[in-house]
């Protein structure tokens, strides 16, 4: 069958042609204005992935996530114009399994919707694929678990986007070996999606502070300038 997904923004733009094109990917979709109207729908069938605005008249974004891991794991990836990190910390930590910022890419949506719902399809199954990829990775201080989107650093959880977990798996899975931006670009986004290459650098420093903020000696991501990045065991 196919996924539901509920699209929840007080945009009929977006709500318009978002839902275009998750129906012409085979998605089922569900759409709504505002909070309020989502949540009352979700209490009585829950999607299986919702996608939230986070400014929305009645209840945001935020708001109706909070209520929402009241009693559920629904997957969540938050739609924001805020450029504002604290609003994605707390938003993650709250239980959103990805952002995507405004304007954004409708290609790169969708490819994000197929790995959070590939993961959790997965992870229901207790299943990982053939090649091993979502086998739980250890390196030294570091444990991801790819199935359960969860990282640790000395055993303390630090919460990921999926752009930024992909980009950390890829660069530990070979410690010492140098990732280029292309590569990691391959690894984080469809090939269909254009980004530009500097966006790995963002996706760098975000996951450096978010580490640093657990341990503020952090220095496994090392930076060889003009050819890419590498991961260090610790």
């Amino acid at each position: 069958m196919a996924a539901t997904i509920a699209l929840v923004d007080d945009d009929r733009n977006i709500l318009t042609s978002v839902s275009m094109v998750l129906e012409g990917e085979g998605y089922t979709v569900q759409t709504y204005n505002d909070g309020v109207a989502a949540l009352a729908a979700f209490n009585k069938q829950t999607p299986d992935l919702a996608i939230l605005d986070i400014k929305m008249p009645r209840m945001d974004g935020m708001e109706l996530l909070r209520r929402l891991r009241q009693k559920s794991d629904l997957p969540v990836i938050f739609l924001t114009s805020k450029d504002e990190e604290i609003d994605e910390l707390i938003g993650l930590r709250m239980g959103a399994d990805d952002y995507v910022r405004k304007p954004f890419s409708q290609r790169l949506l969708v490819e994000r919707i197929r790995v959070i719902l590939r993961r959790r399809e997965a992870a229901s199954a207790g299943e990982g694929s053939a090649d091993g990829a979502d086998a739980v990775l250890v390196r030294g201080s570091l444990k991801m678990d790819p199935l359960r989107h969860a990282v640790e650093w000395h055993g303390k959880q630090i919460t990921l986007t999926v752009t930024e977990f992909l980009i950390l798996q890829a660069l530990a899975q070979r410690p010492g070996f140098v990732k280029s931006r292309d590569q990691l670009l391959d690894v984080a986004y469809d090939d269909q999606v254009y980004v530009d290459d500097r966006t790995i650098d963002s996706h760098i420093k975000r996951i450096r502070r978010k580490f640093k903020a657990s341990d503020e000696n952090f220095s496994s991501i090392e930076t060889l300038y003009g050819i890419g990045y590498r991961y260090n065991e610790a």
